[in-house]
């Protein structure tokens, strides 16, 4: 890649995380979907040639798990949930190249070409390790059909990822106290010979990648505590029938088939690939963006450098898979003599009505929800792309939706836009012959420039932005010129005025299409411009409306009360729903939810409690752990001193709004160090959602707890 400002000579890819063939799409996978698709036309709109490709990740654990459960094939599963995919991405908008699956005869054929070549240049070893084993069913346990706790942080964990805590990948046989997922019975660790990619064979040159890549500041960041330490070798093979085979040649591993973060971000190629042999590579050439002068490379030269003679690979994720692909996907390409990324920009997670999604208890808005809701996918696009920066997490809300809706699209872009043009047709059958104004000439020139600042700084918000500041510099201009008091005495002047006006929408429709394309389409439809917007330059936006165009009809309608009150009643029914099914009926305690957990029984002494110190204090400042997507560094002042203390609060508080707050801490925990940020306490809280104790009263902070 290059890193030269956009547009590049080079193809550009834009790639985003698989979806898991193994469940529903929410308004939370969609977030990073809809990112990767306004910023693949942004690219496309200032004349990057662009392909946007992805597939549904049909292998691994999750997938065989739930197939198991419904009492059918993996196979047949996954290919059902993909069918849907490829479905419902194009109703929000989100408008692949190519979406593949990598289940495919390409992604198999591509990956077992990555895991030989893997091979043949050295860098895969066989080691003995402890698989957990499930003695009952007489099988080892991969992945997710293991849980038990996380040995670095002491959280409950799956077999591959503490994704309840400090978000560590999770070798084979790292889990503590191992459970089978099959029969819930306690597993044990036996010894198995699996495969290895030596990690520790790229650590240099991922230290410098790390240097090179562009993105979100979490993507660069993050990863530096694994390829700065002792960095970990990849186990690639897993125990199943269910995945890519292993591409044994001597009969070593001929039995195990290849971990699914093998296949999986191989399909990112293979769906490039498969979009090239459609198009034709005289169109586009696949081998341009993933290959260096059309070859694998390899030897000590390549692996000691890198080129910038191939193509711009940038990939949306969520911040929960960053490991996987700044750190293992870099070394997997390297290893097998392909390009590496140039970008990675990792968004935040989504939440609903300001607390955690949880799917468990149906506190999602689905996708096919929201579509039944019978709202615009535009309108979802531009909710989620402007409501935080990237790497922030949004909250969704039905009320803050219509209020977003209502405000900013119906009454700015959408005001502007229908009185200017209604106006220009009542009063001169479509754009006056008028020259646009020096002062309207050069704000449309700044919002050209703006866009594509936010293209070269991958900020989809500020790339929204720009039409929404555009139309709202319009309703200021037509408000302030007011030509409707002009066309009788002075009738030169309104025409200039609205002449200014159409081009202003015009421009308006050209910046607008990555993030509202449907609405777009439609503004460039009532302007009677020819072809499409999606495939116009970005300097379009000065160029000359047409001289004629009928009447318009407003480009977005308000959103009724009673319709949101009617989504939020839905909303609410079915969470208390999904938590009544949760209960259990427990003979000491039948109108206790599920959810919590067991009293200890185990008993401690009156002066063991008088060893426990507990203050009241409060929290100074809040700031989240660099790396770290739920812990924030906290300052706590408890009167006598005030305490650093990491905490696991950054997904459920906003960490703004913590300063002032008083809370109970645990003076007298032995002092720790998560992500390299000492903690001396522990702030209490209670629940899932992080309900932090404090006190009645304003208790004097160092007032000890008894």
């Amino acid at each position: 890649m290059s890193h030269d400002e956009f547009p590049t000579e080079e193809p550009a890819v834009v790639t985003c995380g698989l979806p898991y063939a193994n469940g529903d799409l929410h308004v939370g996978h969609l977030r990073t979907y809809v990112d990767g698709d306004a910023l693949s036309r942004a690219l496309r709109r200032i004349g990057q040639q662009t392909a946007f490709v992805c597939g549904s990740d049909m292998h691994g654990t999750p997938v065989a798990v739930n197939a198991a459960e419904e009492g059918v094939e993996p196979a047949e599963f996954a290919l059902d949930y993909h069918e849907t995919y490829a479905e419902t991405f194009p109703q929000f908008n989100v408008e692949f190249d190519n979406y593949g699956h990598t289940d495919d005869e390409t992604n198999t054929e591509l990956t077992q070409r990555f895991v030989r070549s893997w091979i043949d240049n050295d860098h895969v070893h066989e080691k003995e390790i402890e698989v957990a084993w499930d003695t009952e069913e007489d099988q080892p346990l991969p992945d997710r059909f293991v849980e038990g706790t996380c040995p670095y942080c002491g959280e409950h964990a799956r077999g591959d990822e503490c994704d309840e805590g400090c978000q560590r990948h999770l070798e084979p046989g790292e889990i503590e106290d191992p459970v089978s997922t099959i029969t819930g019975n306690p597993a044990e660790y036996r010894t198995r010979e699996h495969q290895f990619l030596r990690l520790s064979d790229f650590q240099a040159y991922l230290q410098g990648f790390l240097d090179r890549l562009e993105g979100t500041d979490n993507a660069q960041n993050q990863p530096r505590e694994w390829v700065d330490g002792e960095l970990q070798d990849l186990c690639i093979t897993r125990d199943m029938d269910w995945g890519i085979d292993y591409p044994s040649e001597d009969g070593d591993g001929e039995d195990l088939v290849l971990y699914v973060w093998v296949d999986a971000p191989i399909e990112y190629v293979s769906s490039t690939k498969q979009y090239s042999e459609r198009v034709g590579a005289d169109e586009y050439d696949w081998e341009d963006v993933w290959l260096v002068d059309g070859e694998e490379q390899h030897g000590p030269e390549w692996d000691d450098e890198w080129t910038d003679d191939s193509g711009e690979i940038v990939h949306v994720i969520g911040r929960d898979i960053i490991q996987h692909h700044a750190v293992f996907w870099p070394a997997m390409l390297r290893g097998a003599g392909f390009n590496e990324p140039r970008a990675i920009l990792a968004t935040g997670f989504v939440g609903i009505d300001g607390k955690a999604l949880s799917t468990s208890r149906n506190r999602a808005v689905w996708a096919d929800e929201y579509l039944d809701a019978g709202f615009h996918p535009d309108l979802f696009r531009y909710y989620i792309t402007t409501g935080a920066g990237l790497e922030s997490d949004v909250d969704f809300s039905w009320d803050r939706f219509q209020e977003r809706v209502n405000g900013e699209l119906v009454g700015n872009v959408g005001n502007f836009i229908y009185r200017s043009l209604l106006f220009a047709e009542r009063n001169y059958d479509g754009t006056p012959e008028a020259d646009v104004s020096d002062d309207v000439r050069e704000r449309i020139e700044q919002a050209v420039d703006e866009f594509e600042q936010a293209v070269g700084d991958y900020d989809v918000r500020s790339l929204a932005e720009v039409a929404i500041d555009l139309s709202n510099y319009g309703n200021e201009y037509i408000q302030r010129n007011e030509p409707w008091n002009l066309v009788g005495e002075e009738p030169d002047r309104a025409a200039q005025v609205i002449r200014d006006c159409v081009q202003l929408t015009k421009a308006v429709a050209v910046v607008m299409q990555p993030v509202l394309p449907g609405k777009a389409e439609r503004l460039w439809g009532q302007l009677e411009e020819e072809g499409s917007v999606a495939d116009v330059p970005l300097e379009t936006a000065l160029e000359a409306p047409p001289a004629a165009f009928g009447e318009p009809e407003e480009l977005f309608a308000k959103v009724e009360d009673d319709h949101i009150e009617a989504l939020n009643e839905e909303l609410e029914t079915r969470v208390a729903e999904a938590s009544e099914d949760d209960e259990e009926v427990d003979e000491d305690a039948s109108d206790a939810p599920a959810d919590l957990q067991p009293l200890v029984e185990e008993r401690i002494s009156f002066d063991d409690f008088e060893g426990v110190d507990m203050r009241v204090g409060e929290i100074v400042t809040a700031e989240p752990v660099e790396g770290a997507d739920k812990l924030l560094k906290l300052e706590v002042d408890i009167g006598h001193e005030v305490r650093q203390v990491v905490a696991g609060l950054r997904q459920l508080h906003d960490h703004e709004d913590l300063p002032g707050t008083r809370v109970i801490l645990l003076a007298n925990m032995e002092k720790a160090e998560l992500f390299g940020v000492e903690s001396d306490g522990m702030v209490l809280a209670a629940g899932e959602e992080a309900d932090l104790l404090t006190t009645h009263e304003d208790a004097p902070l160092g007032t000890r707890v008894r």
